[in-house]
Parts: C-alpha cells; structure tokens; sequence
C-alpha cells in the first residue's frame, strides 16, 4: 500500500501489550516482558494497524514490555532501515514500583542486541524515579509536556517529507497511565496493544494533542 498524499503528520500512541505483571498482578516483579497472550498481541499489529507504509519514527519507552511490543509488532520495518526507532525515557511508566523501574542501557543492549540504545541516548539513571523521573503528577506531568514539545519538533521536520508522499508519521510506545498525561485525557484506557491517532498543536510548552 502506498502513502498517502495526506501532507500532515499523524501520530499513533500505542499501548503496550499484555505483560506478565499485567496478569498475574505481581507489581515487584523487575521490568517485567510480555506473555505470550501479550507477543501475540503485539505481533498482530502489522495486521490491524492499517499505517505501516506511512511510519517514519517509532518512539519507545526503553521498560522491556514496551521494546517487546515495538519489536513484535515493527521489527522488519526497523531492521530494514524504512523507519527509525528512537528510545524516550520520558515516555516510562509513572508508579515507582518494580515494574515500572527500567534497566541500564548495558542490561538492554543485553536483552535487544539489535537496537541501537546508545544512539537514544539513554542515561545510566534514567529508571531511577527521582528528578524528573519521579512518580509524582508535577514531574509526570513535566515530562509529558516535554514529550509533546519534542513529538512537535519531529513532526515539523516531516512535514517536508509528507508533501513529497513519503512516510511521515510517527508511532509511540507507551504505558496506559502516562498515556493520561501525555493526552491530557483522564479517561483514556486503550486496549493492551490498542492505539489511537493524534495531531500536534500549539507551540513550545503549549502544544497538546488532539485526537484525528
């Protein structure tokens, strides 16, 4: 299927999957990955996610389950080079629990030896929830607003490829209660592998997202 002819960006926040603690409710289990319900959640996407042709950025957060989801479901699109993927340690889950505490960026070029995690930038830290990794409303909500100044940014500098007809939007792989924030919308509750699209609006601290 070829892109559209659509000149405006859209982005897709993607939930991840269904993951072991999300079963079994086992909150101190350490960065927990997928099921195998959640794999094949996830590896369904390719099928009932109908925008492949037009992904050109993938934004994960770095926690295994979401890596799991992105990998199942857009592994060949990164292998092959047809998108870039691009790990965001703002886009972690909020709670200080186990679960949600991530690992170092040597532990998971361990677990994923085919992706790029020094490109991303990733700090030693970044799980540690405190700063601005915390898991208060006033640092959750700094780091969504950085988020959606950043999606803004990435967006822009599409937007040139998006008039040619070339792939111009961005997937984002996440967690359902920092959705809540990023969205400014209270009563999202995606599906586990669920996904919902969006545009940018608004400039620096004041963009948002509003749902397409």
């Amino acid at each position: 299927m070829a892109p559209t002819s659509n000149p405006t960006p859209t982005i897709y926040l993607i939930r991840h999957a269904e993951s072991t603690h999300n079963l079994t409710k086992d909150f101190s289990l350490r960065d927990p990955g997928l099921t195998p319900t959640g794999f094949t959640q996830a590896s369904a996407l390719p099928k009932t996610f109908p925008h492949l042709s037009t992904i050109a950025v993938i934004i994960s957060s770095p926690l295994r389950r979401t890596l799991e989801t992105t990998l199942s479901a857009f592994g060949d699109l990164i292998t092959n080079g047809d998108v870039k993927l691009i790990l965001d340690a703002d886009l972690q889950e909020r709670s200080d629990l186990p679960c949600d505490t991530g690992r170092t960026p040597s532990e998971l070029k361990g677990l994923f030896p085919g992706v790029d995690v020094a490109g991303s930038g990733l700090e030693e830290g970044w799980f540690v929830k405190e700063g601005r990794n915390a898991a208060g409303d006033e640092a959750v909500q700094g780091r969504a607003r950085d988020v959606r100044a950043r999606l803004a940014e990435v967006v822009k500098g599409l937007e040139g490829r998006a008039r040619e007809g070339g792939r111009r939007d961005v997937v984002v792989v996440t967690h359902g209660v920092f959705m809540k924030f990023l969205t400014g919308d209270e009563g999202i509750d995606l599906p586990k592998a669920g996904w919902r699209g969006y545009r940018v609006e608004g400039e620096g601290e004041g963009v948002r997202l509003v749902e397409v």
